[in-house]
């Protein structure tokens, strides 16, 4: 499917022209906690108004959305008659709004997770308000049951058009500014060496990094140019994972996040930054089936991506970027938590890295990342 991305104008007139050509009526909008924030806010407030249109809004969920609140939302669009959904915030948010799509023309009387999913013509518009996660662009939503983190995955759940809107990322903290963005780089570099990369993944993921490392200083300036093509960045990024699924950066993270309270994006660049050094130190352990020296030169690529005509240099800049964000490792709370992280790598995500790392590897790095 090609997705269909607009560049939002002052009063949002692209709204106004997608919401008359879908000719809907009432609209579901999914939208997080920063809504209110938001210029965009004051577009919604008054649309009834202008065009005659209702806004129902649903933002029950919280980061880590529930399988509940998915439940709800999907009772809020039948209950209400919605005909099209749009989704304003962060990754979690674009996920709900994914899932009570898919979930839209299901039984309701039956657990939708063990429903076969079909395809469904329910529009979805998404503007994603942080410049990291790519949600708006793949294919996966990650949900909670029971505890247990859930991967929906289909491919009608992706938005058919996202609205680039730079003002959104102006109101974005500091260091989550630098964590998304970070996440952005993480997806794109990971994407680039995975073992299920293609020459369309490359290209999303080329273009992601050059986004990046040309506007991450105007991003966080909030320049409206820089904040635009980070958001480009951002969805670059996802459609490289959404080719290639993410690999040891991702699966070695997210215990990181849990265990010491840092954000995403921040654990994924620590976990890169000692990876990328360590696989070109142990390429004779190279599991793609393209062998050692293509992987070799998937790294010559990733440098050249950043602006280096050398594999340890483009390590050096991506370091560099880590450190001048002050994104620094946590300090370790006990020697227990070593084994902790160790055993919480998902074995499947380690299957998309292109070198092997059994439990001692990444015992040792680990320690790398904490030290």
């Amino acid at each position: 499917m090609e997705q269909n991305m607009i560049m939002a104008s002052e009063n949002y007139r692209e709204l106004d022209e997608y919401i008359k050509e879908n000719k809907a009526k009432t609209i579901l909008l999914v939208c997080d906690v920063a809504l209110p924030f938001l210029k965009i806010n004051q577009y919604f407030d008054n649309l009834e108004e202008r065009l005659n249109v209702k806004v129902v809004k649903f933002d029950d969920f919280k980061p880590n959305p529930q399988y509940e609140s998915v439940v709800a939302g999907v009772e809020v669009f039948k209950k209400n008659n919605c005909d099209l959904i749009m989704a304003v915030g962060g990754g979690s948010c674009i996920d709900v709004a994914k899932c009570i799509k898919l979930y839209s023309n299901m039984d309701p009387n039956k657990n939708y997770l063990k429903q076969e999913i079909v395809p469904n013509n329910v529009k979805l518009l998404a503007v994603p308000t942080t410049a990291g996660t790519g949600s708006e662009a793949t294919r996966y939503a990650a949900i909670y049951y029971q505890g247990a983190k859930q991967s929906v995955t289909d491919y009608s759940a992706i938005p058919s058009t996202v609205i680039v809107d730079a003002s959104v990322l102006k109101t974005l903290p500091e260091y989550q500014k630098k964590a998304t963005m970070m996440d952005a780089l993480c997806h794109a570099v990971e994407s680039y060496w995975s073992v299920n990369s293609t020459e369309e993944s490359y290209e999303y993921s080329k273009q992601a990094i050059k986004l990046i490392v040309e506007n991450k200083d105007g991003y966080l300036a909030n320049d409206d140019a820089g904040c635009a093509n980070m958001l480009h960045a951002a969805n670059l990024g996802g459609k490289a994972i959404n080719i290639t699924q993410t690999t040891a950066g991702h699966a070695m993270c997210y215990k990181l996040t849990s265990l010491y309270g840092i954000a995403h994006g921040h654990a994924a660049a620590l976990c890169v930054s000692n990876l990328w050094p360590y696989m070109i130190q142990h390429t004779d352990k190279c599991i793609d089936p393209r062998g050692e020296d293509y992987l070799k030169g998937i790294f010559v690529k990733i440098a050249d991506a950043m602006g280096c005509n050398t594999v340890e240099k483009g390590i050096e800049v991506f370091q560099k970027i880590v450190d001048d964000l002050r994104l620094e490792a946590p300090e370790v709370k006990d020697a227990g938590d070593y084994d902790i992280l160790k055993t919480s790598v998902n074995p499947v995500r380690l299957k998309n890295f292109p070198v092997q790392l059994d439990e001692e590897a990444i015992d040792w790095l680990y320690h790398r990342i904490l030290s």
